[in-house]
């Protein structure tokens, strides 16, 4: 999935749930800069991966923990990772700041609360993206929201020239094989 989702050469990429033995490799797979954060650490310290392949979806991070990324052409400032919720799991958003924008990423339990905790570290010049969990959640003073998506691009003191939109299905199948249960969302930000 990450060959597929750096091979047009984004200038960045949020990624959700991702395990965190994945972490470290994301560089090498990606040939961009990663930043990443661990929300849940693995219950396995080792051997994780493979007792997840028994069956991805039900163990998906069950064993393996989860994680988040951003990954980016040049290097960037990390401004770190928050707390936003600890409602279902431990949730957060990181933050970094890249050429004067900043840019948080995310993955929470689709709770208002949590949602605005996110949007509330950015400032005027910025862009996040992430798992909502709650479907199209607007946020005053940023782009509008994908519409009947829980998964959202949103900007605010940038001008958005083409999306969010949600890839279809072909786009992320390989082989016969859909590489991911979320359609990723894409826009063009100026």
């Amino acid at each position: 999935m990450i060959e597929l989702v750096t091979r047009d050469h984004p200038d960045v990429v949020c990624l959700q749930e991702l395990p965190v033995w994945a972490l470290p490799q994301l560089g090498r797979w990606s040939g961009m800069h990663a930043t990443t954060a661990v929300a849940r650490r693995p219950l396995l310290p080792v051997g994780a991966r493979p007792v997840t392949a028994l069956h991805h979806g039900l163990l998906r991070s069950a064993v393996t923990g989860e994680g988040d990324a951003i990954l980016t052409r040049g290097p960037v400032r990390d401004l770190g990772e928050h707390v936003v919720g600890h409602s279902k799991l431990r949730r957060i958003a990181h933050a970094v700041e890249l050429e004067g924008i900043t840019i948080v990423n995310f993955h929470i339990d689709g709770e208002r609360e949590q949602f605005d905790r996110v949007v509330a570290l950015a400032p005027d010049r910025s862009i996040v993206a992430g798992d909502a969990n709650l479907v199209a959640p607007e946020a005053e003073g940023f782009s509008p929201p994908l519409a009947g998506s829980i998964d959202q691009i949103l900007v605010r003191g940038l001008t958005l020239s083409d999306g969010p939109s949600a890839w279809p299905v072909e786009r992320r199948t390989i082989a016969g094989r859909v590489l991911s249960d979320h359609a990723p969302i894409e826009a063009v930000v100026e």
